[in-house]
């Protein structure tokens, strides 16, 4: 079921909910006002019966019975009990004990002159002790309250038709409301339905305002955004790894069938064997980056954590900096040291973090044609920041934002050898630690690279 029809199904049934209560609660207040109303008439003949009957004055009685026949008509089925009581033991005897009920006199004479109602089924009863020089008299006064349960009958019929109406209202305005409330998710449907990977630069048609379905419209075409973006970067990657792992294994294989294309000397033989070596070491440096590359991208539950020192880490990043490149000048400083020396540690991988900061002192060294190249590490509040700054040929500010894209190499590094994964690896694993790779460059004057990650 849509929310469309749930919506139209629940406000109706609140609708019907809300006139039912109400229309329970002043059927319930109008029958009540109607008894009350019912029970003073009958009161009324009741008293006006005991005064004419038991009144001595004769004016009196004569005025009694001009005033009820003048002004009361005549209720329904009326009826008049009178009865006296005993001169010895002040009893009534009650020969209507058919209609009347003995615990009905006990309450009337209890009441000593006030009215005591009663009612069976649509009979009203209405009766009083009167007390006279004749002696004492119970008068009781009967009559059906035909009018009002005619009244009652036509209320009813009246509030169900009304509620049926309501209800009928409700559902036809809840329908017309939810139908123009979720047109704008209808839209959006539609138009999602049209996007698939073929035509991923489709977008919504955002609208003005901070209402839900502009918030929804700006965040779907966003997502949409990233995933174009990412799809394209996916294509990309997959193109340039082809082409990458395809030039070291053409090599190889060219060479390996020039080798073995005749007899040759052991010159020509070592010669091929030596070319044949260094492309398995680029294609064996290339795929060990991929698949660094591709560890980076999971969500990091596999990985093994620890506690990392980065005073440590620096030092060992220097240590097999100088292994591998032997004449680097690079020069270690370390400043804002924390009062406590555990808040120098951080959480992460050893091996991923120290390939991270690796690459990017590889690359200010042989960007910089191993220059001087500084290694600073700083700490503020829970903070840690590792800063990596050189004097080489810089990178150009216009493609300074691709330097995360896979295989990207910039436009002045042809004299250079690399592959395009190193920046990419380093920014993957600095996200899976919760940290930020922030990069300025100019060229021909240097760049500098500062990663910074949470302590703890």
């Amino acid at each position: 079921m849509k929310i469309q029809t749930k919506t139209t199904i629940l406000f109706t049934v609140i609708t019907a909910i809300f006139f039912i209560s109400l229309d329970i609660v002043v059927y319930y207040f109008i029958n009540q006002a109607a008894q009350n109303d019912f029970n003073k008439r009958v009161e009324l003949r009741a008293r006006i019966s005991a005064g004419f009957r038991f009144e001595k004055n004769k004016l009196s009685t004569e005025a009694f019975q001009e005033i009820q026949r003048e002004y009361l008509e005549k209720l329904p089925q009326e009826k008049a009990f009178i009865l006296e009581a005993d001169s010895v033991t002040k009893r009534f005897n009650n020969p209507y004990t058919k209609e009347i009920s003995n615990a009905f006199l006990d309450e009337i004479v209890q009441a000593d002159g006030a009215t005591i109602f009663r009612q069976t089924k649509f009979r009203h009863y209405a009766g009083l002790l009167h007390k006279s020089e004749t002696g004492n008299h119970i008068v009781i006064k009967s009559a059906t309250n035909r009018y009002g349960l005619e009244v009652m009958g036509d209320l009813r019929k009246i509030m169900m038709i009304t509620l049926l109406c309501s209800v009928g209202i409700s559902y036809l305005a809840g329908h017309y409301f939810a139908n123009r409330t979720f047109r704008p998710f209808r839209n959006i449907i539609s138009k999602v339905t049209q996007i698939n990977e073929n035509n991923l630069h489709l977008r919504l048609e955002e609208m003005d305002g901070s209402d839900e379905i502009a918030e929804l419209t700006r965040t779907f075409n966003k997502m949409i955004d990233r995933i174009e973006m990412a799809f394209e970067t996916q294509n990309n990657f997959i193109s340039n790894a082809s082409h990458e792992l395809r030039t070291p294994l053409t090599a190889i294989a060219g060479e390996s069938e020039y080798a073995l294309s005749k007899q040759r000397d052991v010159a020509a033989y070592r010669q091929s064997i030596q070319h044949i070596s260094e492309q398995a070491a680029k294609l064996q440096v290339l795929i060990t980056g991929l698949l660094d590359l591709a560890q980076t991208g999971f969500d990091g539950k596999k990985i093994l954590w620890e506690k990392i020192r980065l005073d440590q880490l620096i030092y060992d990043v220097k240590e097999n900096l100088d292994a591998i490149l032997p004449d680097n000048a690079i020069t270690v400083s370390i400043t804002q040291f924390p009062d406590d020396e555990s808040r120098m540690n951080i959480t992460g991988n050893y091996k991923l973090i120290k390939i991270a900061i690796s690459n990017i002192l590889l690359n200010a060294c042989k960007y910089s044609d191993n220059q001087k190249v500084s290694l600073q590490l700083s700490f503020e509040e829970n903070l840690g920041h590792i800063t990596v700054i050189d004097k080489g040929i810089g990178i150009p500010a216009e493609e300074l934002k691709h330097i995360y894209d896979p295989f990207f190499r910039a436009s002045n590094v042809q004299l250079y050898e690399g592959y395009g994964i190193g920046m990419p690896l380093s920014k993957n694993i600095i996200r899976l630690h919760k940290g930020q790779i922030n990069v300025s460059s100019m060229v021909n004057e240097g760049t500098r690279v500062q990663v910074t990650l949470p302590l703890g």
